[in-house]
């Protein structure tokens, strides 16, 4: 902590011998979930009741949990239930109503009782290792370390023998002290040698401990030191913290089979942790070195104080100035502003996390409380830290006091503004979640406004429970988020998990997020996390896939639609491979359909010869494509031509195909059409012809080329009173005639007269270059892509005047 940066000019002379001995940090990683006091106040009822020994009442609940195929756990919270039941009865209540949920409720994931630790197990564990500390520090052999943790472990945990090893030479380990085994015993295993197989040694290499539980298994894999499992069917070797490599190790053997439960293995750490001391001198040596007191105790004293303090150790040059001071404890709450709390403060240097702190009136506080005794409180004041490269700042007021030859520091925080009290809870509504807190110890649950919108649930009937979730579940969801609860609160792990609970108001998806702080065993304490409602974008994201499963559904008729249509119009339209010869014309025929995938146009075209010997030519384009596009073409395509082969008049034809695509039960899908029809007599050569709103044909002459002046015709199905006129041209030797729809000319966002103009100068120079065989089919080619369907008819009147056999297309 400082008072800011611009006071810390003095201090830049100790920075630059603190930045000499920034070490290396290592973090004690070990897992686990605690359970014993559930089995300490199961014992104590078996004790009670059947007035056996402690020992011989863990082994009745071991038996009573294998006969009924039950996890000892398990077995506890019945033996405990059926206490429960029995008082209930005294008093004129039903045991059997009690016991049942009791027993579901610890198999439920949901169960507040399966995480809780609370504070008798804390003040129970607490307790039995502060009389351990006590008794630790008189200590002088590594024998009266053995025999001190054999005689706290031996009633609570069944530990009744204890054996201690240290790396010697070469690797091999030397027995260095033991309690509860034989001198015949601990002289066989005085030396082990550095074979593999043996847990001791796997635990130095690895400096995490090995727990054998099962050692009819274990045996296979290593050679037991203390040999047969008869006497000790369950063991337990832990390394003994200390700078790494760690060098010390402790066997813990129990006279009770069975698996050290997370509880147990918690409080033997603890224990280990606690002869550190006596076991491992500063120069590394082992043996007995008098554990230091005052910080024991005063670590113990903050695991049960509320609110953040440390304890600082001064540390001195050779003429005795107090260079630096060290962090030698810390209480659980103690929390800087960059996030390091609790025990991740212990062992670093002030100046070495805090530099900016040298030269302030906090040091001159600290150095003046260290003199004179005198209690030192600051004004508040500003700190700031770069951390990660993002800046973090607060306002802190500090109170510092002497312990015998160091400092008790205490802190008060001032950095939660009203202004970012604003602010978050705008972040919570704008993003639609809300963060929450439960503390496992004091079975606290914290919830931010925004949880309570989420959930739907009236702020005055305060957060959930964990028992109250399974209610608004949706059921398909409760065995996922059963394990994400047991994964978080039972193992420490972080989730990030969806579910469905149901409201007043539906179904509504969340999104939970939350990781467990942990104490120095691995235990989970607290829990933190955030609750965040998914519907809007769940119900978007069902939109979407449910767009898409009618798309699919739609492509696959689509699909389909289009597979019938092309075989209709491959049946009302065949394409000849050859040029027709029709009434003395070469006729040349194109057809090339759209690239529209899913699609088939309604482009068509008839060439036909006529009882008296003439030639009728028709090229129509029907608006639209698809099935109803094809039924159109069929059906103006045959009416066409069934009324001129009666001999109606061109515009006769026109204006009742107008009419037959006006008339709602021929047209109920309103189509439009655009035509243009021809009749040819090859006795005088001339050519009728007449359009419904369609493009002028293009005659090919003496190497010129025009388009024809267009009679009077809109489009079919446009208006019940359209008119249509008729207009001619003789044709002479050498002539083509071309008629087309619009995809031979059109291109989006083009004018249609350059498209026109571009089609009379590809057509020229073919007829010039003399590529005038297939003409139809080499124009369409060069068509302006494949955006709409090409059908293109080429009637010409050739220089010679033979020809080939009719043929009706």
């Amino acid at each position: 902590m400082t008072s800011g940066a611009s006071e810390a000019a003095p201090g830049v002379l100790a920075l630059s011998k603190v930045v000499a001995r920034l070490r290396a940090e290592v973090m004690d990683l070990e897992d686990g979930a605690s359970v014993a006091a559930v089995l300490e106040r199961a014992k104590g009822v078996v004790m009670a009741r059947a007035g056996v020994s402690a020992e011989a009442a863990y082994q009745l609940l071991f038996e009573r949990a294998e006969q009924h195929r039950r996890s000892l756990l398990e077995e506890c919270w019945i033996t405990l239930g059926r206490l429960g039941a029995g008082r209930g009865a005294a008093a004129g209540e039903s045991g059997a109503s009690e016991t049942v949920p009791a027993r579901e409720a610890v198999r439920s994931a949901f169960s507040t009782r399966r995480y809780v630790i609370g504070d008798d197990w804390q003040a129970a564990q607490r307790g039995l290792l502060v009389r351990l500390a006590r008794e630790l520090v008189g200590a002088r052999t590594a024998d009266d370390v053995a025999e001190l943790l054999r005689s706290a472990l031996i009633d609570a945990e069944g530990v009744d023998a204890v054996m201690i090893y240290a790396v010697a030479a070469a690797g091999s380990l030397e027995l260095i002290g033991s309690a509860g085994v034989d001198s015949e015993l601990a002289a066989q295993w005085r030396h082990v040698p550095p074979v593999s197989g043996i847990a001791a040694h796997e635990v130095v290499g690895t400096q995490e401990p090995v727990w054998l539980e099962d050692l009819e298994g274990d045996t296979a894999r290593y050679q037991l030191i203390g040999g047969s499992p008869d006497r000790w069917p369950s063991r337990a070797w832990l390394p003994v913290p200390a700078t790494p490599p760690m060098t010390t190790v402790i066997g813990f053997f129990r006279g009770v089979a069975g698996p050290f439960d997370a509880r147990t293995r918690t409080l033997l750490r603890r224990a280990v942790r606690l002869c550190g001391g006596p076991l491992v001198g500063d120069d590394g040596t082992h043996g007995a070195r008098a554990l230091d007191a005052d910080v024991t105790l005063v670590q113990t004293v903050f695991d049960a104080l509320s609110g953040p303090a440390i304890l600082l150790t001064p540390l001195r040059s050779d003429s005795g100035e107090v260079e630096d001071y060290r962090i030698d404890a810390a209480s659980p709450e103690a929390v800087d502003v960059a996030g390091r709390r609790g025990k991740e403060l212990v062992g670093r240097r002030i100046l070495e996390t805090y530099p900016t702190v040298a030269g302030t009136a906090l040091w001159d506080g600290y150095q003046n409380t260290l003199v004179t005794g005198t209690v030192y409180v600051s004004e508040p004041f500003t700190y700031e830290e770069v951390t990660a490269g993002v800046l973090r700042q607060s306002v802190y007021s500090v109170r510092s006091s002497r312990h015998g030859g160091r400092l008790v520091v205490s802190w008060i925080r001032h950095d939660t503004s009203e202004r970012e009290a604003r602010r978050l809870a705008e972040v919570q509504r704008l993003g639609n979640l809300g963060w929450a807190s439960w503390n496992l110890i004091t079975d606290i649950i914290t919830w931010s406004d925004q949880v309570y919108v989420i959930f739907d649930r009236d702020p005055t009937r305060g957060p959930m429970r964990l028992e109250e979730l399974p209610e608004h579940l949706v059921a398909e969801d409760l065995p996922r988020l059963g394990a994400a609860v047991e994964r978080l609160l039972g193992d420490g792990v972080p989730i990030d998990q969806n579910f469905r609970i149901t409201t007043a108001h539906g179904v509504r998806h969340l999104r939970i997020v939350a990781e467990a702080e942990l104490d120095a065993d691995g235990v989970p304490i607290e829990v933190h996390g955030f609750f965040q409602d998914l519907s809007a974008q769940k119900d978007a994201e069902l939109a979407l896939r449910e767009s898409e499963r009618h798309n699919l559904v739609q492509r696959g008729m689509l699909k389909a639609e289009r597979a019938l249509g092309a075989r209709l119009q491959d049946t009302l339209l065949p394409i000849p491979e050859q040029s027709l010869d029709l009434a003395g014309l070469r006729v040349d025929v194109a057809y090339i359909p759209a690239d529209r995938g899913l699609n088939v146009g309604g482009d068509w075209y008839s060439a036909i010869e006529l009882p008296d010997k003439s030639a009728l030519f028709v090229v129509g384009d029907v608006a639209g494509h698809g099935l109803a596009a094809v039924g159109t073409m069929a059906q103006l395509r045959f009416t066409a031509k069934g009324m001129t082969v009666t001999g109606s008049a061109l515009p006769d034809v026109l204006g009742r195909l107008n009419t037959l695509l006006l008339h709602p039960a021929s047209n109920q899908y309103g189509a439009t059409a655009t035509m243009i029809m021809a009749r040819y007599q090859p006795w005088d050569h001339c050519l009728a012809w007449a359009r419904a709103g369609h493009l002028p044909p293009l005659l090919i002459r003496d190497g010129r080329a025009s388009f024809l002046e267009q009679p009077e015709g809109l489009l079919l199905g446009a208006m019940p009173d359209a008119r249509y006129g008729q207009s001619t041209v003789t044709l002479q030797r050498g002539d083509h005639l071309l008629l087309y729809t619009d995809g031979l000319v059109e291109k989006p966002a083009e004018d249609i007269r350059i498209g026109l103009d571009r089609l009379a100068a590809q057509a020229t120079r073919l007829v010039e270059g003399g590529r005038h065989h297939l003409f139809a089919r080499t124009l369409a080619a060069l068509g302006p892509g494949m955006r709409d369907d090409i059908c293109v008819l080429d009637i010409h009147l050739p220089d010679d005047p033979g020809g080939q056999p009719l043929q009706e297309p």
